[in-house]
């Protein structure tokens, strides 16, 4: 639950506690029905079925990226001033900068070195200091106690063309830099192109080498032998395929 909540906009208040992704209730027989859309002038979150009623409105749409809601930082920019927001991690995903809305929760404590996030410790590149735009409007609040400064009056906000999509991110970089806690998703930052291939050669390249050794395994021992003659009855595919010579009988007496 987000902490002086009494102090933000009841839009941004909705944004940060709305469920999205979730089957709308309204059109829970139809297809694609996620909650994946926010509507700003009426505080909730919407389905594509429900966009005829909100065209006239300031609609911004959400994004799923290893499983948790996020924005893109180019929409964050319209709604708050994110220069102040300047510590605010944010990722590349899709040839996409995106930011998270809330902190995810943590598998494994963070180990101390590096940055941290102020607000829930998760390990984060160099200068950044938050996570998540919820733990910079936290931060904010408890230390200046409102944030009427840093919010933006957005008067058109539209959903990108050509159209809406479903606002999944294939996860095509790796989310958490090289050297910080990697999180429950084994994810990393997206820092420059050096660590990304630093990246996906640690966070990679074991997966794969795991898989290929496997198969080579399964397909040299396929190749040796026939399902039925295994390494203990000591016939080979080479015995197996040998001709058979003119039988030897006894003679008869």
């Amino acid at each position: 639950m987000l902490d002086y909540a009494q102090n933000l906009p009841q839009w941004l208040i909705t944004l940060l506690t709305e469920k999205f992704f979730n089957a709308c209730i309204i059109h829970e027989d139809a297809k694609k029905n996620e909650k994946n859309v926010f509507c700003l002038d009426c505080c909730e979150g919407i389905c594509p079925h429900c966009l005829s009623p909100h065209r006239s409105h300031r609609l911004l749409q959400i994004r799923r990226y290893v499983y948790h809601d996020v924005i893109r930082l180019g929409d964050a920019n319209k709604l708050l001033d994110c220069k102040s927001f300047v510590f605010l991690q944010s990722y590349t995903t899709n040839s996409a900068k995106v930011v998270f809305l809330n902190q995810r929760p943590q598998t494994r404590a963070s180990r101390g070195s590096g940055n941290c996030c102020i607000i829930c410790d998760r390990g984060l590149q160099d200068p950044f200091l938050f996570c998540s735009v919820s733990c910079k409007v936290q931060h904010i609040l408890k230390t200046e106690g409102k944030l009427t400064k840093y919010i933006y009056r957005c008067e058109y906000m539209t959903l990108p063309e050509p159209g809406l999509d479903d606002g999944q991110m294939t996860p095509d970089t790796i989310l958490e830099p090289i050297g910080s806690v990697r999180t429950e998703s084994g994810s990393s930052g997206s820092g420059g192109a050096a660590e990304e291939v630093g990246c996906r050669t640690v966070g990679c390249t074991a997966t794969t080498e795991v898989v290929r050794k496997k198969r080579s395994t399964l397909s040299a021992f396929r190749s040796v032998f026939q399902p039925g003659c295994g390494p203990g009855s000591g016939i080979s595919v080479s015995m197996l395929n040998r001709r058979k010579g003119t039988p030897q009988r006894s003679p008869l007496y």
